[in-house]
């Protein structure tokens, strides 16, 4: 099942969209200004963006920009009415995938989200021992059941999967977690790793004294 975001400000295409997307076996989430889908892609993860560019609060062109400028690569379509040339190479521009102009054939929807998800999703999955990592899709798998984890759980155990069995010190999860002007404590990481050891067997993380934490797998 494909998770998309859809922002659409028009709440009878929005909902139209909504119904088509879930009658072809879509997870949606429907959000109708920007500053609902900068707050969402904070705390979830999807695989596809639909975004109209004439919305409130903040455009979809300016919400792709600040994504991409966050490095979310998450594959992205523009629902737009422009018909100016300027505007659809400034959507490319800003990390588009593709754009169908409204209005629109559903079935050529349908087409455009296919071919972009087959282009952008490729085997970008690595697995031992039972977690698997999906790193195009920014999700992580434990004996076949997808971790509900939080944007910063998702990035330290990350970490820990592409350093397997070797030691990641408290150095290089600060560096992944937090912006260097931020002040973080040895408490909040300990934190961070208990939730991860709540997902996980105990004995998965192992702590090495003064120094950091380890994933042990065996393949």
């Amino acid at each position: 099942m494909n998770k998309i975001l859809l922002l659409e400000d028009d709440p009878l295409l929005g909902e139209t969209l909504v119904d088509l997307l879930e009658e072809e076996g879509c997870d949606i989430v429907h959000c109708k200004n920007g500053q609902e889908v900068l707050e969402i892609t904070f705390k979830e993860r999807f695989d596809l963006y639909l975004l109209d560019i004439n919305v409130p609060i903040i455009n979809g062109l300016d919400i792709l920009r600040s994504l991409r400028n966050a490095d979310d690569k998450t594959p992205t379509i523009f629902l737009t009415s422009h018909k100016e040339k300027e505007k659809i190479c400034e959507g490319f521009e800003s990390g588009a995938d593709d754009y169908i102009q409204k209005p629109f054939d559903s079935y050529e929807l349908l087409l455009r989200i296919k071919a972009v998800l087959k282009r952008t999703n490729g085997d970008t999955n690595e697995c031992i021992s039972g977690l698997c990592h999906d790193k195009k899709r920014k999700r992580i798998f434990y004996k076949e059941v997808e971790l509900d984890l939080s944007q910063k759980e998702y990035l330290l155990l990350a970490l820990f999967i592409k350093n397997v069995n070797q030691v990641v010190t408290k150095e290089m999860i600060l560096e992944e977690l937090w912006h260097s002007s931020e002040d973080v404590s040895d408490g909040a990481i300990r934190v961070y790793i208990n939730r991860l050891k709540h997902f996980l067997d105990d004995a998965m993380i192992e702590n090495i004294r003064a120094v950091g934490y380890r994933l042990v797998l065996h393949s």
